[in-house]
């Protein structure tokens, strides 16, 4: 199976190859074997659905009864193991421990950094590439994007039963 340095290069070569700007992940599947590259291996089946039960737990929403907000139901733990490699547990908001939540949210914020820093190297280097250009602006408070989407998506308030 090809890594992650293998598939740069071929994403490389097809750009040089073809001229294309705008790069389609499946034609260049298709040029990646064309060019040696050999297909993965299917997954197996077990490792498939616990991902899908990730993915599942991840996307399970529940409503607020006060607020009438969605929120999630089960949070990811993650755990260090002696060999080095870390794993991810889950749990129900209801269960969770204060010590459970804290480090599931803070991990959380952390990938939210760990994106806006990718983000503002991008917008760097695409601002200096492009000096005749008016420069890209990214803010990075968030506080007033959060108030005016919360808004946006208020909960609509249940229609009352007669």
């Amino acid at each position: 199976m090809a890594g992650k340095k293998q598939l740069q290069k071929i994403i490389a070569l097809y750009r040089v190859k073809t001229g294309e700007t705008e790069l389609d992940p499946k034609k260049m599947a298709e040029f990646a074997v064309k060019n040696g590259v050999e297909l993965p291996r299917p997954k197996d089946p077990f490792e498939i659905l616990a991902h899908e039960i990730s993915m599942a737990a991840r996307e399970d929403l529940r409503r607020d009864e006060k607020t009438k907000r969605t929120y999630r139901a089960y949070h990811s733990l993650p755990i260090h193991h002696a060999d080095g490699q870390v794993s991810f547990v889950f749990v129900d908001i209801e269960d969770a421990t204060r010590p459970q939540m804290h480090r599931s949210l803070n991990k959380r914020r952390e990938q939210m950094i760990g994106d806006a820093v990718r983000l503002t190297d991008d917008a760097d280097r695409w601002n200096s590439q492009h000096p005749d250009l008016e420069p890209i602006q990214i803010p990075l408070d968030f506080g007033p994007d959060v108030e005016w989407r919360k808004a946006a998506e208020a909960p609509e308030e249940e229609e009352e039963t007669s």
